[in-house]
């Protein structure tokens, strides 16, 4: 007996039921297939809820699990002798929901030939809320009846395994078509991919970091994957997370990333399963594509693996090693230590800075684990900002080497670069604003400025090269009319976070693919392209910051919510963990490593710091614009 079969035998014999609000929509077996719940507790029970379910009728909701978290595992049962047709959609519908990993439980409700040429693992389509389904009327032939499966489209997970926000309501239509097989009723025309509620889709996949290389520079590419295995390569997930980084990057970054891998490079045939051994070294066999590179090529396919491999597991990995396509001699392999140097991340930061109550730029030496008492005082940035009499400084961002500071005027007109280095004069503005502000300034990892003039006449982004450059406008598309308010580049300089402000004064928050030109002819020729919404769950957004493993540190509000800051998922699919206490807060920023507190602007209390594992406390009670190098 299969293990769907097995649960759902189990759960009708046990005669509990799950309550309603755990899980919506589930049916007895008996009558039309449905779901059967395992409860990963302490008692290890297998329950089953049971309510009735008409043959016929005309718009019916199949409703979403909703509830139901990633540790309970749902079955769908076997369709019922002699079904109705509305129950086998039903049936199957419920059914595609399920943890059986191949989904054999719904492919009983499809033809031979449907069942057999179904592959529900290379696209799915993610709904708001839960399917309404309708028989299709006026059909010609009564004995081969159709239903119109509908729904509201939240996302799309595509063959990538990459998450596509969707916008504007567009609406998920398909037609499933019925068949008579030996006076059975099966579906002969399935959906052409998985088609899930948002609830079962974050009970059923997880998300995963994959990386690539921008230059010499690690990049975090977000995918999902199933949680337990495919139902198509029958791959466990960390199998799957692997085999998807060999396919390449998604879509959405592949124009501007680059794999080590050569082309064509994929797991040795009949991997299905990669584990750890003792000194928690992962080994991963590779296909003849994969095996013929020389050692630098190698260390980075390596340093790729151990990055990829490092977010998604939760058990300690110091090591991976490449195999040959004969899965044992080794082709290579890195460490920890040496990845670290292959991936070119910036340095940790050695000071957080804020604009103190006398509008001049201060440091702190980061020492989180100290108390009140012991805490480092701020000091006065070093150079030309220490001894500048008169000048007052907005907003700053500090360049990753921590050398050079380019900061706003208070005014909010010009825009100056000095360094932190050496003594000296205020230098000229490099970016004037005459009528409007610029807004606070932002260094990528490969030396770049970033800016936007508010300025009705001059509105736009501008990037300074390498902070010292005329600045060049940069195109965006897909700005739709709205104004550039905020901004944040990426640490990796591949990608760009704007808060673009439009008709209404509402703040969303997008994210733009920066495109650089090939080469090193004209680089004026730069653009942001192909803006996608980074907190569609947020009604308006207040404040952001890029955070480790390529997410975001949004403040904001859900409609009729209150201001929370919240860590997201950079794709924009799903709210990651929230900060406790975070009320009233109008900057926020967070260093690209776990290990530095979280620091933030509050009207009330000033500049608060939220150490990992601790309580926000308060470290200058005046000051504004908080900021960490980047």
């Amino acid at each position: 007996m299969e293990d769907a079969e097995r649960a759902s035998a189990y759960a009708g014999r046990a005669g509990r039921a799950v309550p309603g609000d755990r899980v919506r929509g589930v049916r007895r077996a008996g009558a039309a297939g449905g779901r059967a719940v395992a409860a990963l507790g302490a008692a290890g029970l297998l329950l089953s809820g049971c309510a009735s379910m008409p043959d016929h009728g005309e718009i019916r909701r199949v409703d979403a699990s909703q509830g139901v978290d990633s540790q309970v595992r749902v079955f769908g049962a076997p369709p019922a002798d002699k079904a109705s047709p509305a129950d086998i959609v039903d049936g199957f519908l419920e059914a595609m929901t399920s943890d059986d990993p191949q989904l054999a439980t719904a492919r009983k409700y499809l033809t031979e030939d449907a069942a057999k040429d179904w592959r529900p693992g290379s696209a799915v389509t993610v709904l708001s809320a839960g399917l309404d389904r309708v028989r299709v009327e006026g059909e010609k032939d009564p004995d081969s009846p159709r239903w119109k499966v509908t729904g509201k489209k939240l996302a799309t997970v595509d063959e990538r395994s990459a998450y596509q926000p969707e916008t504007g309501g567009k609406r998920y239509e398909e037609f499933l078509q019925l068949v008579q097989v030996n006076k059975q009723w099966r579906i002969s025309t399935p959906p052409s991919s998985l088609v899930l509620s948002e609830s079962d889709f974050q009970r059923i996949y997880k998300p995963v970091n994959k990386y690539y290389f921008s230059g010499g520079t690690l990049v975090a590419d977000p995918v999902y994957v199933r949680q337990r295995s495919d139902p198509d390569s029958r791959m466990d997930p960390t199998t799957q997370t692997v085999q998807s980084l060999l396919d390449g990057p998604s879509k959405w970054l592949g124009p501007v990333v680059s794999t080590a891998f050569p082309s064509g490079t994929a797991l040795r045939e009949g991997t299905k399963s990669l584990s750890y051994d003792g000194q928690n070294t992962l080994r991963v066999p590779l296909n003849e594509k994969g095996s013929n590179v020389g050692q630098p090529q190698c260390q980075k396919m390596a340093t790729q693996l151990l990055y990829t491999v490092r977010d998604l597991t939760a058990s300690r990995l110091d090591r991976v090693e490449l195999l040959r396509s004969d899965g044992k001699s080794s082709l290579c392999w890195v460490t920890g230590v040496a990845a670290a140097s292959i991936a070119g991340r910036p340095a940790p930061p050695e000071h957080q800075y804020y604009v103190d109550k006398d509008s001049k730029l201060v440091r702190m030496v980061l020492n989180a684990n100290a108390d009140e008492q012991q805490q480092d005082k701020p000091e006065v940035a070093p150079g030309p900002l220490a001894t500048a009499a008169g000048f007052k400084v907005g907003s700053a961002a500090i360049a990753y080497d921590e050398k050079r500071a380019a900061v706003v005027s208070d005014d909010g007109h010009g825009l100056y670069v000095v360094t932190l280095t050496t003594a000296g004069q205020m230098p000229q503005p490099l970016l004037t604003s005459k009528t409007g502000k610029l807004t606070p300034p932002s260094w990528d990892a490969q030396g770049d400025l970033w800016v936007a003039d508010l300025d009705p006449q001059t509105q736009g982004l501008y990037r300074i090269p390498g902070g010292t450059g005329a600045p060049q406008k940069v195109d965006v598309a897909g700005l739709d009319g709205g104004r550039i308010s905020a901004l944040k580049a990426s640490s990796d300089g591949v990608r760009i976070a704007l808060l673009v402000e439009k008709e209404g004064g509402r703040k969303n928050l997008f994210i733009g693919r920066i495109e650089r030109p090939e080469g090193k002819g004209d680089t004026s020729r730069l653009s942001v392209r192909e803006l996608r919404p980074a907190a569609p769950q947020m009604a308006e957004v207040t404040a952001m910051s890029w955070a480790p493993r390529g997410r975001l540190l949004v403040v904001g509000r859900e409609s009729g919510g209150v201001d929370q800051a919240r860590y997201m998922l950079a794709d924009g699919s799903m709210v990651a963990a929230g900060l406790p206490g975070a009320t009233g807060l109008t900057a926020i920023a967070a260093a690209d490593d776990d290990s530095k507190p979280v620091v933030a602007f509050s009207g009330e209390d000033g500049i608060v710091w939220l150490p990992p594992g601790a309580q926000w406390r308060t470290v200058a009670a005046g000051g504004k614009a908080p900021v960490y190098p980047g």
